[in-house]
């Protein structure tokens, strides 16, 4: 403790000292100022005597110095000097000039015009200004060479003995990224200003580009503004710029997505100035980052929660089957936030559950009524005796096998886990009172052409089919999720990174992509919106081809295309398609509150009917045998085809010509 109060005093001598320091600066420029206005200024008007002039400069030196003080101009740190402390200063030597003005008037003494004592004001402060900006000027030049700061910082040595060293970057010999910013707004001009002031700072802004006529040509923070068309390669070898970074955070996404079509032939690595999470702006604060994943994609985020989905899980005992997995784990950070009365997950993978559960702990502490459940949906008993525990209120049924080419080799357990696991949470749920049952789907249950979509229509057609029971049913069906496990992004980011190559099964291949919250959302609303045995399916938008994807994410990397990372063709995987079916038909679907939820014309089944493919189904799976599963999949679900059925239509479908019309639009 002495230690540290012998600091702080040390700290504070030597802020005072500093202080002290600037108050005889300003005194010196002062006196100056009453130099040149009392005595060398020529007036034939009010001459002064020598008595009346050291009057007027003690007069003037009270005042001006009475209104910096009061303004507290000499406890700021100047180095650091911004527009809020310069305002200061200048409101302090108005209330000075208005005093000395005063006095001046009041005290019996000879007086000289108003104008010539603004005009003392008004030299002293300009001079005061330029001192502050000079001394500025020298601490944010140091890390770079400049000629000018450097005799500055001799001169200011030899004068005041003040010595302003160089401080040293915090980069590998001085060595910056040099960068352009696009976008000489707010934004940009801020992050160039942080970037110039920051003698540590990794880049090194060398220029702006913009499209705005009165900033072409000209200089914001000695940076040229170029326009889109002056930005020509040899302005970009002439720097040269390595990265190029979109400081434009209000841009709508086509814009976005022209300059960057525009500036990936540059071969610059391509980055945005704006929030960590473009959905999760608030408390945080605008860094330098690579593009988000939804950014990529370049589609507009969507918002479904809205106080009416809210308020309904608000005080409800909510369980979530699959809860540790990709959409399970974003469940429950919705719900989480929506102060349920308790929330239960459920998972048979222990290290999932066990992460949301420590990160839901840490954000909420006992705020959160929050049990973890270790269990397999397949295991009825465990899940009877979870049920009669808890007596959730809200079912949220995300647990399921998804990957398509295990599900393929491993039919049994497909059948196992998806269809009469889905089944036992069902039966469960509705012996247990439970009041909603939320079944998550994926467009691959759209005419199947795997396994896993088999199955995953064969639980929409059971959850359908208990309509009329106590307990409403509902499912929802999207499309592939931005950066869940197993999803080809992260797998491209990984192959990026060993050097590639980035590998793709057929580079036609199309899908449509959400993000993880987005998914989430959609759940719960659609959830709270239920009735019974509805099937909600979401406009995922337009899809997305997966071989521009990897180019943008290898481009985006900073490297080149087929250049320094090769994309290869390893063939389709066994059940595979070209593309997903659109979702959205708005002819076969009904609309609902929220534009961009649908519910599907689908007639449900009655429960003999599911009973008797149940059955079907069981048979084939006493068996032991995949291709058998397989077989009684296709006869259980009308719609499942195979793969080469599918594709060899691929040419004829309207998904895959809808993508083939954008990108001739583009070009």
């Amino acid at each position: 403790m002495n230690r540290d109060m012998q600091e702080n005093q040390k700290q504070n001598k030597r802020g005072s000292k500093h202080s002290v320091m600037l108050m005889l600066y300003d005194l010196a420029i002062l006196l100056v100022a009453d130099l040149l206005m009392l005595v060398v200024y020529p007036s034939g008007i009010t001459k002064l005597d020598p008595v009346s002039i050291v009057v007027q400069a003690l007069i003037s030196i009270v005042s001006i110095m009475t209104g910096r003080i009061v303004m507290g101009i000499y406890k700021q740190i100047w180095r650091y000097g911004g527009t809020t402390q310069y305002i200061r200063l200048l409101i302090a030597d108005g209330l000075g000039g208005l005093l000395y003005l005063a006095l001046m008037y009041t005290l019996p003494f000879k007086r000289i015009t108003a104008l010539r004592a603004l005009a003392l004001v008004a030299i002293n402060l300009l001079a005061a200004i330029a001192m502050r900006f000079i001394y500025q000027y020298m601490y944010e030049y140091s890390s770079r060479k400049s000629t000018i700061a450097n005799i500055m910082r001799k001169v200011t040595r030899m004068l005041t003995g003040i010595r302003i060293d160089p401080v040293q970057s915090g980069k590998i010999n001085g060595h910056r990224i040099n960068i352009a910013i696009v976008g000489a707004g707010r934004v940009g001009v801020m992050l160039a200003d942080d970037l110039l002031r920051n003698p540590s700072a990794a880049y090194q802004p060398c220029c702006f580009i913009d499209i705005d006529s009165e900033k072409i040509g000209r200089y914001i923070s000695g940076l040229r503004v170029y326009s889109e068309a002056e930005f020509t390669p040899d302005v970009l070898a002439s720097f040269p710029i390595q990265e190029i970074v979109f400081a434009m955070p209000d841009v709508d996404i086509e814009r976005k997505q022209q300059l960057y079509a525009q500036y990936k032939t540059t071969g610059c690595k391509i980055k945005v100035y704006d929030y960590p999470d473009p959905q999760k702006m608030a408390g945080s604060k605008r860094t330098l980052r690579e593009f988000d994943i939804a950014e990529l994609l370049f589609r507009q985020p969507m918002e479904f929660t809205d106080e009416r989905t809210k308020n309904y899980y608000r005080g409800k005992i909510v369980l979530i089957s699959g809860g540790g997995g990709s959409i399970g784990s974003e469940l429950c950070r919705q719900i989480a936030k929506m102060h349920p009365k308790r929330l239960v997950i459920l998972d048979v993978y222990e290290n999932g559950a066990y992460d949301i559960q420590q990160e839901l702990r840490i954000r909420y502490g006992e705020k959160l009524d929050l049990v973890v459940e270790i269990a397999t949906v397949c295991d009825r008993q465990s899940l009877e005796h979870i049920f009669a525990e808890h007596r959730p209120d809200v079912v949220l049924h995300a647990a399921a096998h998804k990957h398509v080419p295990l599900m393929e080799r491993n039919c049994v357990e497909a059948v196992k886990n998806n269809v009469f696991g889905t089944l036992n949470i069902v039966e469960v749920s509705e012996k247990y009172g439970v009041g909603k049952f939320t079944m998550i789907s994926t467009d691959k249950a759209v005419n199947p052409t795997n396994v896993m979509g088999a199955t995953k229509r064969m639980c929409e057609m059971i959850v359908q089919s208990r309509k009329g029971t106590k307990t409403n049913f509902s499912a929802t069906r999207f499309g592939n999720v931005l950066g869940s496990n197993g999803s080809v992004i992260p797998l491209f980011k990984r192959q990026i990174m060993n050097g590639g190559p980035v590998t793709l099964t057929d580079k036609r291949i199309i899908r449509y992509f959400m993000t993880i919250p987005e998914a989430s959302q959609l759940v719960l609303q659609s959830g709270a919106m239920a009735k019974n045995g509805e099937l909600y399916v979401l406009d995922m938008g337009k899809p997305v081809k997966i071989l521009e994807l990897a180019e943008n994410m290898i481009r985006l990397s900073g490297f080149e295309p087929y250049k320094d990372i090769d994309i290869i063709e390893t063939g389709l995987r066994p059940g595979e398609k070209l593309y997903e079916e659109l979702l959205i038909k708005t002819e076969e679907l009904d609309k609902t509150s929220n534009s961009m939820i649908f519910v599907e014309r689908d007639k449900p089944l009655t429960m003999d009917i599911i009973d008797k493919k149940l059955a079907v189904l069981s048979a084939a799976v006493e068996t032991d045998d995949d291709d058998a599963v397989r077989a009684a999949l296709h006869d259980v679900v009308p719609t499942f085809r195979t793969p080469e059925e599918i594709n060899a239509e691929a040419s004829k479908a309207e998904e895959m010509n809808a993508v083939e019309e954008d990108a001739a639009v583009a070009m």
